[in-house]
């Protein structure tokens, strides 16, 4: 049985940076072969005789399971699966397995600290101390930007499951009052407010639903006008399901009163962004990083090794291929 569980990790830096206990990992194959990098050119060498395929973001398609034919299982660092080819996953018996819920509280909080450093202008404020302007002050305090307080305001939420369940708690604990948004695409609820209605009524909007063909680009230009004017738009899910042109225009002619994301439509952004512009004012990016606190990642690992270990019991876990 040990040659079933001859597996690769494929890009085993974006899950680890040396912080992590893998131990548990690698008691669950005969041989555990980690690559600090697969190019698209080099995924069906550093496949060749794995019947285990272990990958974050580098993509396994059709071509690749055709070239690896003691392929049996891949198991996916992440939630998302756009990675794989599912299809042909299922065509080759292949079984396919992610992570579910790891990075609820590394998420929830990058989410809140986001909507807190636009509320309180924190970047304004740092760059003032150390452009000099607190010491030079006439008085004992500094306050040329306003400061808004989350209490009594009101939060929109697209995408209520784990991860935005957690987020309407500590709005909640703010003293927010939380409304609950209608997704495109699923089911309408009486709990959930179609976007005509909801945006005009909320103070912030935070985004924690999955990208597809329904909700590509859903926040665009005339749903940001719909918002109150000095709004703030919080994203931590994707970065397609918002026109980014359309926030830098809205940030820029001063409509809205802030926006972060920690994602954009392509990532990394190495051919440039419409929302990396150095003009657009009310502004915070940050790199893909909110789910990756040490215990998040350490979660993933305990739940690669769950999946992995029930497949072999012949119980798979996560399935989705």
């Amino acid at each position: 049985m040990t040659n079933i569980r001859r597996a690769v990790f494929l890009d085993h830096p974006s899950l680890d940076l040396g912080d992590l206990d893998l131990n548990p990992l690698r008691d669950c194959f005969s041989d555990l072969q980690l690559y600090a990098q697969t190019l698209p050119d080099q995924v069906i060498d550093h496949l060749k005789g794995a019947t285990v395929a272990i990958t974050n973001k580098i993509m396994i398609d059709a071509a690749a399971m055709a070239a690896s034919p003691e392929l049996k299982l891949i198991l996916i660092t992440a939630t998302g699966t756009n990675n794989v080819d599912l299809a042909a996953a299922r065509a080759r018996g292949i079984t396919v397995c992610n992570c579910q819920g790891y990075g609820t509280p590394s998420v929830a909080q990058h989410t809140l600290m986001l909507l807190l450093n636009l509320a309180t202008r924190l970047a304004d404020y740092q760059k003032a101390v150390g452009e000099g302007r607190w010491q030079q002050a006439k008085q004992f305090c500094l306050l040329d930007y306003p400061i808004v307080e989350l209490e009594g305001k009101t939060l929109g939420l697209l995408g209520h499951g784990e991860l935005g369940g957690a987020v309407a708690r500590l709005a909640e604990a703010f003293g927010m009052r939380v409304l609950l948004g209608q997704i495109p695409g699923r089911p309408a609820r009486p709990d959930r407010l179609p976007l005509e209605e909801l945006l005009p009524q909320i103070d912030a909007l935070t985004l924690h639903c999955p990208l597809n063909e329904h909700t590509r680009h859903f926040i665009g230009a005339r749903e940001l006008a719909s918002m109150k004017p000095g709004a703030f738009v919080v994203n931590t899910a994707r970065g397609g399901l918002i026109d980014e042109q359309a926030l830098a225009d809205a940030l820029r002619n001063g409509h809205l009163g802030g926006a972060a994301t920690d994602v954009l439509s392509v990532e990394p952004p190495t051919h440039g962004n419409p929302l990396l512009a150095h003009d657009i004012p009310r502004l915070i990016v940050t790199p893909h990083n909110a789910w990756g606190s040490r215990e998040a990642r350490q979660r993933i690992v305990g739940q690669v090794t769950e999946n992995a270990l029930a497949y072999f019991s012949g119980k798979a876990l996560r399935v989705v291929s």
